[in-house]
């Protein structure tokens, strides 16, 4: 038997695993990196978060990105050298990781690599009737396994796919096993770039149970405080934006696409909110100029709306009242005051943050990723029912380290 198979064997067999989770958004702010020990898993699954950091993005590795980032048309050789070079770098950040925690890589049985997404192409996006819901992370896992010496799962997004969904959002499986709770009905709400949340009902019905994106979260934000304010890369604690004044006209028109109105879950990304879809939303409103104030607030009011919209969508078919549901938030949008106090006026529900469950909200995606290697590893499967774009699959390519 091949050595690595026979390690990854006896790996599926400890009762605890210690899995390295990685996530790198469409933010691009830098990659998430969590150090876990999960035991069991399905429903029995346990988590220990022992270390977390995130490595910043340099403006060099943000600017590399960015020639292929949610385009059409780029140059494929960059792409193709990109898939590598991000791979090794994200193996480095790693491996200095460990090194300053005074972690063997020895002592880590897996790396689960969610990737950086590049393009998110579901098939009501690109509209090309041959070819099916599409979507590429890049940061090849082989790359990863090599460099760190650590057997590594990558690509999870795939699998989704092959089995009929559209590749995102993946976090039901790791917020269902670790966050739904019998009795109270939850909704884990992650407000990154694209904003998405898990309903957990208190019947822990696992056919009830879904996940979708809502829309934009930071994403837009993001972007028009670069093009304002190039120093700045974020509106910390949305200074810019309190000081504005929102435009109605200009979020009518912002709201006014078809991505609304489709049913749940779906999926989405930049590559349909982005600079474009708010010039086409400026024009349609006759504004020729704005303040970067009066923008930021409208961009985020239209985060907080359509967030907020999708939630009431997605509860008013339930039994219980929104009233009777908690929130637990985690995401760089957490971190927007503006944002948040527009969520509390629109929804009764009672919110909290992810902390309060035990896992950081800022590492909250990167332990989700470890938690669905640790299923493709350790798991016996796991039904989710037949709502669209949920199938119940295990999902990851494993890379060998030689």
């Amino acid at each position: 038997m091949n050595k690595n198979i026979n390690a990854l064997y006896k790996i599926a067999q400890k009762e605890t695993r210690k899995i390295i989770g990685l996530m790198s958004g469409t933010s691009l702010d830098g990659l998430d990196i969590a150090l876990c020990e999960i035991s069991g898993s399905g429903e029995k699954t346990t988590v220990k978060l022992s270390q977390f950091e995130t490595i910043d993005y340099s403006e060099d590795i943000k600017i590399e990105i960015r020639e292929v980032f949610a385009k059409k048309i780029i140059d494929f050789q960059h792409l193709v050298v990109l898939n590598e070079w991000i791979g090794l770098l994200h193996a480095e950040m790693i491996n200095n990781c460990l090194q300053k925690w005074n972690i063997p890589s020895q002592e880590v049985d897996l790396i689960a690599s969610h990737g950086q997404t590049v393009l998110h192409a579901p098939k009501f996006l690109h509209q090309l009737e041959k070819f099916p819901n599409a979507t590429l992370q890049i940061g090849d896992g082989d790359h990863i396994a090599v460099k760190t010496g650590i057997i590594t799962l990558s690509d999870f997004r795939q699998k989704h796919i092959a089995a009929g969904g559209e590749g995102a959002p993946l976090a039901v499986y790791g917020d269902y096993f670790l966050f739904g709770k019998k009795g109270e009905n939850r909704i884990m709400l992650n407000m990154g770039g694209i904003a998405n949340f898990t309903f957990l009902p208190a019947s822990l019905n696992p056919e009830e149970t879904f996940v979708t994106d809502t829309g934009t979260g930071n994403t837009l934000i993001d972007l028009f405080v670069k093009q304002y304010y190039p120093e700045k890369s974020y509106d910390k604690d949305a200074e810019i934006a309190q000081k504005g004044t929102l435009n109605q006209v200009l979020l009518d028109n912002l709201k006014d696409n078809a991505f609304f109105v489709q049913q749940f879950p779906k999926t989405i990304g930049p590559e349909l909110f982005g600079a474009d879809y708010v010039k086409a939303a400026l024009s349609k409103s006759n504004i020729n100029n704005i303040s970067a104030p009066d923008l930021l607030a409208t961009l985020t009011r239209f985060s907080a709306e359509t967030i907020a919209e999708a939630i009431q969508y997605s509860v008013k078919n339930s039994l219980d009242k929104l009233e009777d549901f908690k929130i637990y938030m985690s995401g760089g949008g957490t971190h927007n005051p503006l944002l948040v106090k527009w969520l509390k006026e629109l929804l009764p529900c009672k919110f909290h943050k992810s902390d309060d469950l035990g896992i950081s909200g800022d590492a909250k995606e990167a332990v989700l990723f470890a938690i669905l290697a640790n299923e493709t590893v350790a798991g016996d499967g796991f039904n989710f029912g037949t709502q669209k774009g949920i199938p119940s699959v295990t999902m990851g390519k494993i890379s060998l380290p030689d």
